[in-house]
């Protein structure tokens, strides 16, 4: 059976495609390619593909933040990406997804929000993130993560005429503080592994997102799958994270 041989394979530090353990696929990244939204960028991890699309529009802020600006993520699992996704409304894998991605965003302060506040306790701005997935072939927290951070550096804000946002006019870029990076590391037996196609995503035991800091400092951790690890096992994921996310970064 396929399973099997993925584990076969992984015992002797082997993957399908022929990867190190501590390997990412190939990866592409196009920007500004939605004319209609404030920022976007396209990212292919593999043949795992994702667009985000950033759009920003005027609201009420939150009561308990009234001088800061808002921060929305959502995500979509078009049926054209993989077999596995339905029409409809989003399902639970979507919602983690975007909590996930939303997550590593604002535990990192990436965007200065107190700049974003027009009027305090009346009138902010609103940073929509929206998330499609193209085509699903595994690790699609990374590859999202990644396409918005992209999207949120190149994207500049509307202006505003006579209490209307116009998005003919995009003058200042949105103000960022940092750049996180996210990475999923996964476990299976007591392997490692990067980047996870579909089909090794199907033989995990477990898997941990965590986004970096700049400096190399963790902002934000979400573990997933039935099986736990050990504290010397985050200790090695965190390690190994942190490692891959200077490679990452290197790409901006």
């Amino acid at each position: 059976m396929r399973h099997d041989y993925i584990l076969k394979l992984l015992e002797s530090n082997e993957r399908l495609d022929g990867r190190k353990l501590d390997e990412f696929r190939k990866i592409e990244i196009l920007t500004n390619n939605i004319k209609r939204a404030e920022g976007s960028a396209r990212v292919k991890v593999g043949k795992t593909d994702v667009i985000v699309g950033i759009k920003m529009d005027i609201g009420e802020p939150y009561p308990d933040v009234p001088d800061e600006g808002m921060l929305r993520s959502g995500a979509e699992f078009s049926p054209i990406a993989s077999e596995e996704f339905d029409p409809g409304k989003p399902g639970e894998d979507a919602i983690e997804l975007a909590r996930v991605v939303d997550r590593g965003i604002r535990e990192s302060h990436c965007i200065d929000l107190e700049k974003l506040c027009l009027k305090p306790g009346e009138k902010v701005w609103t940073v929509f993130v929206d998330v499609h997935i193209i085509n699903h072939d595994g690790n699609l927290i990374d590859a999202s993560s990644l396409a918005s951070i992209i999207a949120l550096k190149n994207t500049k804000m509307p202006t505003i005429e006579d209490d209307k946002v116009n998005r003919e006019m995009l003058k200042e870029k949105l103000p960022l503080n940092h750049i996180p990076i996210t990475i999923t590391v996964g476990k299976i037996n007591d392997k490692l592994i990067l980047d996870p196609t579909k089909e090794e995503e199907q033989v995990l035991d477990s898997k941990l997102t965590i986004s970096i800091m700049e400096d190399g400092k963790v902002c934000s951790m979400q573990k997933s799958g039935n099986k736990g690890f050990s504290e010397e096992d985050s200790k090695k994921m965190i390690d190994l994270a942190v490692k891959k996310s200077e490679e990452i970064r290197k790409l901006l």
